[in-house]
């Protein structure tokens, strides 16, 4: 089964094989894909390694590769809010937090692509839980990031985009939205047991869970709503900060990491 490797900043990953289609998601640089299926005028259908979604996007975005490159581990990321790169020699700036597969040095090559990173930071350990303090050195770099259906970067970002993204620095992996990410970890019973980087969801009037954000505490919450913000948080839900309005409705809290 042939697979790739993202190589440019953000790519698109659309409902359909066209530019006006729905943005459901976005595979980052460095992040690797499943080929699934190649449609007309330069479109491929992709299954993302990271969390498994599916989506449409463009050929020109991706570098093919070998299943040995697709089957390393991601082991570093990018550490700035944007991090210089080279791909064949041209300069490249891509966002905090992209992974990267076990470089070894400064210089590898992806298919037909040579890339040499400037800096890159490890992940945390795979063995042993992050602590509450790390994650929050983590979420407190999206703040003010811009709201965006779909989006996965500081370039813009939705709610579960933000909180996998999180995540994703500790080592811990989530799924991509927020319905799915409420399967994962376990419950947390009350709010006032809450500790730090606990995930919050929430629900809309059908019942359907719609929203997530990081607890910071008991009392407070940072999520993506309008753009990355801090709000305050009681047993009913949210309630914005600025306005004083109660924007998300409470429903469920559950625990990934150990609090400290």
């Amino acid at each position: 089964m042939p697979y790739a490797i993202i190589v440019v900043p953000v790519m698109p990953l659309r409902a359909t094989a066209s530019h006006k289609s729905e943005m459901i998601s976005q595979g980052l640089w460095g992040e690797c894909v499943t080929l699934l299926e190649t449609g007309a005028d330069g479109w491929v259908r992709v299954k993302c390694q990271f969390d498994g979604y599916e989506g449409w996007a463009t050929a020109s975005h991706l570098e093919t590769i070998d299943q040995q490159l697709f089957d390393a581990p991601y082991t570093h990321y990018a550490p700035h809010w944007v991090t210089p790169v080279s791909i064949n020699g041209w300069p490249m700036y891509i966002p905090y937090g992209c992974l990267v597969k076990a470089p070894g040095v400064k210089r590898t090559v992806w298919g037909k692509a040579e890339v040499q990173f400037e800096e890159i930071h490890p992940l945390a350990p795979q063995e042993g839980q992050p602590s509450g303090d790390s994650l929050m050195r983590i979420a407190s770099r999206f703040l003010n990031c811009g709201y965006l259906w779909g989006g996965r970067s500081v370039f813009g970002i939705d709610c579960s985009g933000f909180t996998q993204s999180v995540y994703k620095l500790l080592n811990v992996p989530l799924l991509r939205d927020a319905y799915q990410q409420a399967t994962q970890g376990v419950t947390v019973d009350f709010l006032q047991e809450a500790r730090t980087g606990d995930l919050a969801f929430f629900d809309n009037e059908e019942g359907h869970i719609t929203h997530v954000g990081i607890l910071l505490n008991d009392h407070e919450i940072i999520h993506a709503s309008g753009k990355v913000r801090i709000d305050a948080i009681d047993n009913q839900g949210i309630i914005n900060t600025d306005t004083g309005l109660r924007t998300h409705k409470l429903r469920i809290i559950r625990r990934l990491v150990k609090g400290e």
